[in-house]
């Protein structure tokens, strides 16, 4: 499995060449639509069973075992700075990878698999919040709202690969 995804826009570049298009597993948190590219995305599933990791960062809500594998579960609420969800309910995760380690990105909602073409994409907007341009590569326009495109490097990165993350 591939951890580098050379399909997604670096800053400055458009999602897909003019007339292609690239795959993305929208999720949801709260009221916000997030997009991650489908090659990188490995599984969805519910999240169960997290043990804790003691003096981790808040964003790590645990490890769990997904099919023989440790698997590191992030918040993504937590990792942009929202609050944790008010309701107890699944913990929905989508299956990353980087650098040979697996991780769960723990979001309110996984919804559909959106194909989209560069006619929609754009930059981030200039009124977004650090946190978020940090972990983001644009935004595409649908129809009333926007799908912030994460980068899946960045979002997975901590400490001084954060810092790196973040200069790049």
């Amino acid at each position: 499995m591939m951890a580098a995804n050379s399909n997604v826009a670096r800053p400055g570049e458009t999602a897909a060449p003019v007339g292609e298009t690239i795959d993305y597993v929208t999720v949801t948190l709260g009221d916000e639509m997030f997009g991650l590219p489908i090659d990188r995305v490995h599984d969805v599933f519910i999240a169960t069973n997290l043990t804790d990791v003691p003096l981790a960062p808040p964003e790590i809500k645990g490890l769990l075992n997904l099919r023989g594998r440790v698997v590191t579960a992030i918040c993504l609420r937590r990792r942009l700075g929202l609050p944790d969800r008010d309701a107890e309910g699944r913990n929905m995760a989508v299956g990353l990878e980087l650098g040979g380690e697996a991780y769960g990105l723990l979001v309110d909602q996984v919804g559909e698999v959106m194909k989209l073409s560069a006619d929609t994409y754009g930059p981030n907007p200039v009124h977004m919040d650090a946190r978020w341009r940090s972990v983001s590569r644009g935004v595409h326009r649908l129809d009333g709202r926007l799908l912030i495109i994460l980068d899946v490097d960045a979002v997975l990165a901590f400490g001084d690969e954060r810092a790196a993350a973040s200069a790049a």
